[in-house]
């Protein structure tokens, strides 16, 4: 049986110190508890980026332009129901002050502390891309 093939856009926030953020995914979604970068399923029609800028305002409230966002890496995982195929940005700069929108914790990272934090099986892999490029 083929399995659906899931199209998420995520974002390697990097701060002026840079630290990465990461956000927690909360009860009662898959992977509760989990950590993980900002972004969301690309909906039909939509571009990764474009996917990115609008659930960044929604999860986090900053804006972003897409000549911020400078494609670093992606994922390609198998979960038991479906395949997850996920594009890693990076961006620098942003308007606003990133606040959680939807109830997640959020947490700035130093680089070499990101494999200390329980990430879902696709975002670990996208760690070692964010050291060549942070460190």
């Amino acid at each position: 049986m083929a399995l659906k093939t899931v199209l998420v856009a995520a974002c390697a926030l990097v701060d002026s110190d840079g630290r990465v953020l990461l956000a927690q995914r909360p009860p009662g979604k898959s992977m509760a508890g989990l950590w993980e970068f900002p972004g969301g399923k690309v909906e039909a029609g939509e571009r990764p980026e474009d996917a990115l800028i609008r659930e960044l305002k929604e999860e986090l409230a900053i804006s972003v332009k897409e000549p911020c966002l400078a494609p670093l890496t992606f994922a390609s995982h198998v979960y038991p129901d479906f395949h997850l195929l996920m594009p890693l940005f990076i961006c620098r700069r942003w308007e606003g002050f990133v606040v959680a929108q939807e109830g997640q914790a959020i947490k700035w990272v130093k680089p070499q502390d990101l494999r200390s934090y329980p990430m879902p099986p696709a975002d670990a892999p996208l760690i070692p891309a964010l050291h060549d490029l942070l460190l």
